[in-house]
Order: C-alpha cells, then sequence, then structure tokens
C-alpha cells in the first residue's frame, strides 16, 4: 500500500511538472500571428499614437462634426473646420506631474491628463528600480493609462493632445487624502475635466477616477481606455517555476475569467455587471471595480519585440453605457491581505488553484508567524514544524500500522504461495483472501491505517506548493546567505540536494513490505525528485526538507517506541488448521 502512495505522489508531481513546463506558459506566436495582431486594431476605430493624430498643438486640432449638420451648410462646417482653435484654460508646456504616496510614485502628463509612470516602492525590478506598471518605449503605440477613447477620430485625438492645467505641479499624499484634478477649455466649445483622487491609508494603491467631456454639441461620454500592461515581464518559465504573463481578468456572474491572447483574438468584446474587469500577469494586477455598474470592456493582445524577446501585452478599454461618475482603479501586488481591504471580491484574483480551501488558511497561518519573525523562510520553517506536529500521531500510526505489516510479510507470502498458481476467476482465490483477512483479523492489523495518514498529508503538499508559487509575500523576500529570493530557486542548488538526501535516509528508516526489486525500484524516486525539485522555488524546497528532516526524527523516535520487528514464524497449513479446531472447540464447550 505505501509503494502505491509513494508511486501516487510521483505520479502526481510529474503530471505537475510536465505541465508547468508544456503546457502552463502560454505558446509564443509566430510573427505572422503577431502582424494579424498588430493589423486588427487597423478595421476599428482605435485612437492613433499622438504624432500621427495631429500636429503638436491643439490649436490645429479641427473640432468633433456637429450632428446637425446638414448638406445644406456644409459650406459653412468647412469654414468652421478651418478656424484654428485657442485654448482658453490650458497649460502653456508639457510637463510632469508627480504624486508620491506611501506606496506609490505616480507620473502623469499634462498632454491628456493621462498617466505615464506607476512605480511600486516596495516591490522592484531585476534591476533594483521600483517595479513599474506601466510600459513605456519607443515600441509602445498605444495610448497611456486613463485616455479618453471619444465615438468621433478627431475629439478622440484633440482630448489626447490637449494640453490640460492640472491643480498642482506636484502632490504629496502621505499625510492625507488628497485629488490631482486636469481641465482643459478651448475655443471650439471643448470642456474637460479629470479628476484622480488618491486615498492610500484607506485605499492603498487605488485611484478614483472620473471624468467629463462637454462639446459645442453636447455632452460626451467617453471610454476610458488603459493601454498595454502590465509593465515589465514575467520571470522566465523552468520546471516548478511558471510565471504567468498578462492576461485579461475579469470576475462577472461569480466567476473569475482569465483569458489569454488566442481567447481574446476569438471573442475581444465582453458586457455585463463587473465585480472587477481589467489585467493581471504572476504577481500584480490592474483592474477597475466599477461597483456594479453595467460595462462594457474589449481587449486587445499587443505584441512588442521579436525572436526570444518578443512578449504579448493586453490593452483594455472600457465603456459605460452611461456618465459613470467616479470608478475605482486598482493597480498593485496581488497581495491577500490587501486586495481583501479594498474588496472582498478583488481577492478572487489570485489564483491558488483547487485547493484554495486550503492555501487561504495555510496563508493566514504563513502570516501570521511572519508577523512574528519577520523573515518568510523561517516563517515556513516553522509553519511547516507546527503542521508536521499537528500530523504526528497520523504518522505515528502508520509506521506502527506499516510495521507489522512487514513483520506479517514472511506468512503473507506463504499464504499467496499456496494459491500462486491460480487464475483470478478461480473460486479459490476467494479461500485466500479470506485467508489473508483472517490473518489481519487475529494479529489486529488494518492493511489501508499505513497508506490513510500518508495520503491526508498529500492537500497540504498540495497547498503549500500552491501557496509558495503564487505569494506575492515571498518574491524577493530572502531567507539566509545564497537564497535572497524564496520565490525562485536555490542558486546553489544546496537545498534540493540536502532535501533528496533526507527522502533516502527516510525511505531507508521507513518499514517496508515491498520485495527488494520493488524496493530498489522505489529508491529511484528520491533521484527523480531532487532533479524535478532544482529549479523549483526554494520556498517549496526548504518546506520538503524541513519535512523530510522531521519525517527522518519521528521515525528514529518512533522504532525506539515500538522496538525492533519481531520474528513471526510460519506455522505449517496443517498446524494452522489444528490450531483453528482447537479455538472452535473451545467456543463450543462455553
Amino acid at each position: 500500500m505505501e509503494k502505491r502512495v509513494l508511486l501516487a505522489v510521483f505520479l502526481s508531481f510529474l503530471v505537475l511538472f510536465v505541465y508547468q513546463s508544456l503546457i502552463g506558459p502560454p505558446p509564443s506566436e509566430s510573427p505572422a500571428e503577431a502582424g494579424a495582431v498588430a493589423e486588427a486594431p487597423a478595421a476599428e476605430p482605435a485612437t492613433p499614437p499622438p504624432s500621427a493624430a495631429v500636429a503638436a498643438s491643439p490649436e490645429a486640432a479641427p473640432p468633433p462634426p456637429s450632428s446637425s449638420t446638414t448638406p445644406t451648410d456644409a459650406a459653412p462646417a468647412e469654414l468652421t473646420t478651418a478656424t484654428p482653435i485657442s485654448p482658453i484654460v490650458a497649460d502653456p508646456t508639457e510637463r510632469e506631474i508627480v504624486v508620491e504616496t506611501d506606496q506609490v510614485i505616480a507620473t502623469f502628463s499634462t498632454r491628456g491628463g493621462v498617466l505615464t509612470s506607476w512605480r511600486l516602492k516596495g516591490y522592484a525590478e531585476t534591476s533594483g528600480e521600483f517595479k513599474e506598471l506601466v510600459p513605456s518605449g519607443a515600441e509602445m503605440q498605444t495610448p497611456p493609462p486613463f485616455t479618453l477613447e471619444a465615438d468621433e477620430a478627431p475629439l478622440t485625438a484633440q482630448l489626447a493632445n490637449a494640453l490640460f492645467r492640472p491643480s498642482a505641479s506636484s502632490l504629496d499624499v502621505r499625510a492625507e487624502p488628497r485629488s490631482l484634478v486636469f481641465e482643459y477649455e478651448d475655443t471650439s466649445g471643448l470642456s474637460t475635466r479629470k479628476e484622480y483622487h488618491f486615498d492610500p491609508e484607506n485605499q492603498p494603491f487605488v485611484v478614483r477616477f472620473s471624468a467629463s467631456v462637454e462639446t459645442a454639441a453636447g455632452p460626451a461620454n467617453p471610454a476610458v481606455r488603459w493601454g498595454p500592461g502590465l509593465g515589465g515581464s514575467a520571470a522566465p518559465s523552468s520546471g516548478f517555476a511558471y510565471r504567468q504573463g498578462p492576461q485579461a481578468i475579469f470576475f462577472m456572474d461569480g466567476d473569475v475569467s482569465r483569458l489569454d491572447a488566442a481567447d481574446l483574438e476569438e471573442t475581444p468584446g465582453y458586457d455585463g455587471t463587473f465585480e472587477f474587469v481589467g489585467i493581471d500577469d504572476h504577481y500584480f494586477l490592474s483592474a477597475a471595480l466599477p461597483d456594479l455598474s453595467p460595462v462594457g470592456v474589449t481587449y486587445q493582445p499587443v505584441v512588442i519585440g521579436t525572436g526570444d524577446t518578443q512578449i504579448t501585452l493586453v490593452d483594455y478599454v472600457l465603456r459605460f453605457p452611461t456618465p459613470s461618475g467616479e470608478t475605482r482603479f486598482y493597480m498593485g501586488p496581488k497581495d491577500f491581505d490587501i486586495l481583501g481591504a479594498i474588496d472582498d471580491e478583488l481577492v478572487r484574483a489570485v489564483h491558488f488553484g483547487f485547493f484554495s480551501w486550503l492555501v487561504v488558511p495555510l496563508h493566514r497561518s504563513l502570516t501570521w508567524v511572519h508577523s512574528y519573525v519577520g523573515n518568510w523562510g523561517w516563517s515556513i520553517i516553522i509553519l511547516t514544524i507546527m503542521i508536521n506536529a499537528a500530523m504526528f500521531p497520523l504518522r505515528h500510526k502508520s509506521v506502527v500500522s506499516m510495521r507489522k505489516m512487514q513483520e506479517l510479510q514472511p506468512e503473507i507470502k506463504s499464504i499467496q504461495e499456496r494459491y500462486k498458481g491460480l487464475k483470478v476467476t478461480d473460486p479459490d482465490k476467494q479461500k485466500m483472501n479470506q485467508e489473508l483477512m483472517g490473518l489481519y483479523r487475529d494479529r489486529g492489523v488494518n492493511p489501508a491505517s499505513g497508506c490513510l495518514p500518508m495520503l491526508l498529508t498529500m492537500p497540504v503538499l498540495f497547498a503549500f506548493y500552491s501557496l509558495l508559487s503564487v505569494a506575492i509575500e515571498i518574491r524577493d523576500a530572502p531567507f539566509i546567505l545564497w537564497i535572497q529570493d524564496l520565490s525562485q530557486h536555490d542558486p546553489m542548488y544546496v537545498t534540493p540536494l540536502l532535501m533528496g538526501v533526507t527522502m533516502v535516509a527516510q525511505q531507508r528508516m521507513t518499514p517496508s513490505t515491498a520485495d527488494p526489486t520493488q524496493q530498489k525500484v522505489m529508491m529511484m524516486m528520491p533521484i527523480v525528485f531532487t532533479f524535478m525539485f532544482l529549479w523549483a522555488p526554494s520556498g517549496l524546497v526548504l518546506y520538503w526538507f524541513c519535512s523530510n528532516l522531521w519525517g527522518v526524527g519521528q521515525q528514529v523516535m518512533t522504532n525506539r517506541i515500538i522496538g525492533p520487528p519481531k520474528v513471526h514464524s510460519v506455522r505449517p497449513p496443517a498446524e494452522r488448521q489444528v490450531k483453528k479446531q482447537k479455538k472452535k472447540k473451545k467456543g463450543g464447550d462455553r
């Protein structure tokens, strides 16, 4: 039985390894597919690059066409279009406005009143700089976040190139909630206002955004465009250390949908009442929280780079059927506690998988331990000790049962030997099973009791795998010496090798009912596991190593408690039959 359990564990991890290596990472697109994605937006009215949309100044932008224009007044309309547009409320030059909170350094541009940078203070890029969630660079051909996109292309271009007047040249929001307002008005009748409200103490990584647009023809209700994101690229996947790239995510009707580039090409648009809607990657999330307002969202894959450097980002546009007022946008880490403090449903953005029912309490426990220890590596070790201590009785019972089964092996083999020539369909095979069950009953042995405790530990193992693979808390979290990131593999491969050694020691010490050939085959498993865990997150390897070390110590203690194995001599069949008859006779005399 224990052989089957170990084989099941091995096959489970083999499936995980194959899935993460071959299926998990999204397939890279060919250059032809990339070209198809790049050409797709040309078929619909999208916001063109500012440099190609209009001239450098707002004066060159034509006014929006009036809905009341008729063929009889075409000439006056052309005369109006040629009339230069002069700003009434505007900023004289394009400049940057920096907003700083305890968690974020945000940069806005007066051209369009858009967001150009959103850097997270507590999270670092591989270069050591603050994590940037807004992509930038010459290859970015889509508008930046919070661009307003109208139904008319000239109005969209006019909004994108207008020089908005800011309410402050910079904003420090570390003491109290504050707002940054951008305003623009010109002689064409266009009047626009954008407001960004920050309350980092109560809503960290959240900005409340509202916008109003008035034209000569009346109020407009433009869409809000995020632009390509998220910034940066996920670390490369290898073995267990799979890193999810940018994808679309939204929560509607009680279900979370996660869509990659292929899904978005097939169905780019979605409408409904969303709890949240946006994009995410392995550790970070950018999402709007419409507060149950009806919203339409259109996604668009954006391919940048070529060859090995090619990555696919995701752009999304939010369209409100009616003026929406203020909408919350979250741009930050997929931290379970932070997400829960902002919105109860936002925690669903963290994908813990099938064992989420167990991962969540494990996450709470790990966070609680860390609040006292202050080091995530030591927190994993302490929580591992606590879990193994709680499972001590189960493991002890398993070892005792396996020892009894080991002691019975000579008698079991003797019974099996007498019936080995029979076919499975032979009725005499039932006699063998009856004899085996009688032997177990006489000796007080339950064959399943050696396997069940081991099976109960498997959900904890898989839950820990899910937790340590997804939890952003261990991203860039150092442990000791050479281990400076528990979410990445051990750079010196010390802990995987130690884990393999403890697996061998534990397997040699554990009682086994397998024959010598099977035992030799089973001894290959530590080698296979060691190879697989060379690229696993070092936090996961640390958990497994500590569990094995605890198991070795518990095995030594259990062996001392139960003593050496007892040797049972195999009685001949006639002797066993006589003993059974004596027992029946004594029972009849009573």
